[in-house]
């Protein structure tokens, strides 16, 4: 069963979705307008509950800081809300524990997982999605969510072209099932459908870029789509939970609100979002030890409704 998932690029794209075999969603960029808001229905499937590992594969070169930025999202959002600044990405998760209640679930509980590197590009630079799950199998096989994380010097089926991420779930085996997630860095092939709004878009209304909280582009353009990967992911991670639409080509959580990140957005223009006063960077949450991260706005099931945080 396949599920669709959201890159998180500019809101004057379109997402089109596209389903592989391996149970993996993907996002597509091809349109104009998002449609508006709606109710998510419960398709009465199983949602990730109890501990849940998040596990990261970083497959090619990253150095110790760009890691960092992601682990230390990773972190935050398990984090007390009163260990972090609000508005927080503690909060922001909140969101996604919301649909729990609506489904009467057990919360999931989590923690960073462990985390492998594979610099060496064992299976090469150009990547199927068969190999991304190959990958993601080096993580945790039970009560796991395995990242897959692809240095910007790695191609990917339908990177940039189709999609900036993916979501989906292995096969049943003897050793479980699982769920994992699929992130590249797009800073060198694609930042402009990637990476907006920190890189100028390549479509739709030509607005200056906005200063990357982390000061990398194609890292921070990760955490958003890394983020609104695992919205998906606990939302609907088996292709019968949340979502709006066709079970082929459904909207999600995230994906119901691409380009949104703060009050007043509209195509090309990402919302009011806060400043940071040293730097000029934009940002929407405060995650552990003084990280800034900009999240994508979620639909908040209460309202039906994109909730942005600022």
């Amino acid at each position: 069963m396949a599920s669709k998932i959201h890159i998180s690029a500019l809101f004057g794209l379109l997402l089109m979705v596209s389903l592989f075999p391996t149970s993996t969603g993907a996002r597509k960029l091809t349109a104009l307008v998002e449609p508006p808001p709606t109710t998510l229905k419960y398709h009465e499937g199983h949602l990730l509950t109890g501990p849940i590992s998040i596990s990261l594969i970083w497959y090619g070169k990253f150095n110790p800081a760009q890691r960092a930025i992601l682990a230390d999202f990773v972190s935050s959002l398990p984090a007390a809300a009163a260990m972090q600044q609000e508005p927080s990405v503690a909060s922001w998760w909140k969101t996604v524990r919301s649909y729990y209640a609506q489904s009467k679930s057990p919360l999931p509980v989590l923690s960073l997982g462990k985390q492998v590197l594979d610099e060496s590009y064992s299976l090469g630079l150009s990547l199927t999605s068969a190999q991304l799950l190959m990958l993601a199998r080096r993580g945790g096989q039970r009560r796991a969510v395995n990242v897959v994380l692809t240095a910007e010097d790695v191609a990917v089926e339908g990177f940039c072209t189709s999609r900036c991420g993916t979501h989906g779930a292995s096969p049943r085996s003897k050793n479980g099932r699982f769920a994992y997630v699929w992130v590249g860095n797009s800073a060198a092939q694609c930042p402009g459908q990637c990476a907006w709004p920190f890189h100028q878009t390549m479509y739709g209304p030509q607005t200056p870029p906005l200063v990357a909280p982390n000061g990398d582009v194609g890292v921070d353009g990760m955490v958003i789509n890394l983020a609104s990967m695992l919205a998906g992911t606990f939302t609907n991670p088996f292709g019968d939970g949340f979502f709006q639409g066709p079970q082929e080509a459904p909207l999600e959580a995230a994906s119901a609100c691409t380009g949104v990140y703060g009050k007043n957005a509209y195509p090309g223009y990402a919302g009011d979002l806060l400043i940071d006063s040293t730097t000029g960077a934009s940002y929407n949450a405060n995650g552990l030890d003084g990280r800034k991260y900009l999240l994508p706005a979620l639909i908040d099931p209460a309202t039906s409704s994109c909730s942005t945080f600022v």
